[in-house]
């Protein structure tokens, strides 16, 4: 008993990794790296590799699919004394709670199989886009709805998702097969997951994989890249204590875009524009602190809980933003991750209208000369502090970027992982107060205090 509330207590930390070898050689590549938790395919479970890992404080969790014979291989990972079992796709109802008194079990299903109520210490999804500038036939660019290049992003449903859990959040994405990544795709990928407070279960292509395996010098490097990453976010612990922050709210949930990327969410961030994401059943007067405005996307509040609280807001003084009359979010297929073109043009009268209410606002921070780039916002519980998360798409640096805060802050502090903290320069403009950011090679997080 003492061991498995010990390991639960352990688990919101682990910081996860696909792992292809049992030789506990392999083991060293995480020494100076945060990776702690190794997820192994049936083929690699090995006693000898568990005890080699368990010495050196890694977590090892054995990963399951659809259609084995989920009894016998739970029992297999028991007998080979591995922390827990990871059920990565879509598996019949109840199949997790019949093994949870035997072991620590992770369910990663499909995004539309999500349990948003679950007590589970960890949870998250199978499925989701590889990240990164998507590249039309040719070689150029793609364009999306708001005129920005296309970025595929899991941020946008990330953020949803970590509006309404309170678990550990994992995305179990892997590189597209058959396809060889440089070291900044794969920097985007930590990142695009970290910048929503989420976890992004390492996974590297065959050909890396081989090569870092093989501790070839170009693949060490991109390692160690990787890991100086993941230590940015895993590190400052005290950054867990943030919540998104912004003036500005969506109300969201599961039937109305919440399980899409490239939906309103992410075209909102796309515009640079600060939103916080609220859902149904989390609206209340303290999640509405600070808001001024309040994106609702159904065109009337679908419960009396609901209806009560965006009264009270208004009430407060605050601006309540429904559908034009007769619009209906678009019917979306189970399982569809984005909006097929059709479906975008649907959304257009929602899109127009929150155009017009954010563009040139300022919901808590406004950016420029950040093309390509997505932010998100965060403050402190007491409101003393705001951290702002940048994460740079482009194959180049982002350089001569200005942020302008509302509110009087008197220090600026940028991190980065791959140099020492710096101090910035603030200066006093209309909306509040102004930094100004030299470069940003993939993420940068700018601390106001």
């Amino acid at each position: 008993m003492l061991f498995a509330l010990m390991l639960l207590a352990a688990m919101p930390d682990w910081v996860p990794a696909r792992w292809s070898s049992a030789d506990p050689q392999s083991l060293e590549l995480l020494a100076g790296t945060p990776v702690n938790c190794l997820l192994l395919e049936t083929s690699r479970w090995d006693a000898g590799f568990v005890r080699a890992a368990a010495a050196r404080g890694v977590a090892t969790l054995g990963l399951l699919h659809p259609g084995c014979d989920v009894q016998a291989e739970a029992a297999h990972a028991a007998a080979v004394k591995m922390n827990g079992i990871v059920l990565e796709g879509d598996f019949e109802p109840g199949v997790a709670d019949r093994l949870r008194d035997k072991l620590a079990v992770i369910e990663l299903p499909g995004r539309y199989r999500l349990r948003l109520d679950t007590r589970d210490a960890i949870t998250g999804t199978s499925q989701g886009l590889w990240p990164g500038i998507e590249i039309e036939h040719g070689g150029s660019v793609l364009a999306g709805p708001t005129s920005s290049p296309w970025i595929d992003s899991n941020s946008g449903f990330l953020r949803f998702f970590r509006a309404a859990s309170d678990a550990a959040l994992w995305i179990g994405v892997r590189p597209p097969s058959g396809r060889i990544y440089p070291t900044e795709r794969y920097l985007q990928v930590i990142g695009d997951a970290a910048i929503a407070g989420v976890r992004w279960i390492v996974a590297l292509d065959d050909d890396l994989d081989r090569r870092l395996l093989a501790r070839e010098p170009a693949a060490l490097k991109t390692w160690r890249r990787m890991a100086a990453y993941l230590a940015h976010f895993e590190e400052r612990k005290e950054w867990r204590a943030y919540r998104p922050y912004s003036r500005l709210a969506l109300v969201q949930d599961v039937d109305n875009g919440g399980l899409l990327s490239a939906g309103l969410l992410d075209m909102i961030s796309v515009q640079h524009t600060p939103v916080r994401v609220i859902t149904r059943q989390r609206l209340a007067p303290e999640s509405l602190r600070d808001v001024r405005i309040v994106l609702n996307v159904d065109a009337a509040p679908a419960t009396p809980h609901e209806k009560e609280a965006l009264e009270a807001f208004t009430r407060a003084g605050g601006i309540v933003l429904a559908p034009p009359a007769g619009w209906k979010f678009p019917r979306m297929a189970e399982g569809q991750l984005t909006p097929a073109r059709r479906q975008l043009d649907d959304l257009g009268p929602m899109w127009e209208l929150t155009y017009k209410a954010t563009v040139r606002k300022n919901f808590g921070v406004r950016l420029f000369n950040v093309s390509s780039t997505l932010a998100t916002l965060l403050a402190s519980r007491d409101g003393h502090s705001l951290l702002l998360h940048l994460l740079n798409f482009t194959d180049f640096a982002g350089e001569a970027i200005t942020v302008h805060a509302l509110g009087q802050w008197k220090r600026a502090t940028l991190y980065s992982p791959e140099r020492p903290p710096k101090e910035l320069a603030v200066y006093p403009i209309a909306e509040g107060t102004g930094i100004d950011i030299d470069r940003i090679p993939v993420v940068a997080t700018l601390r106001l205090e």
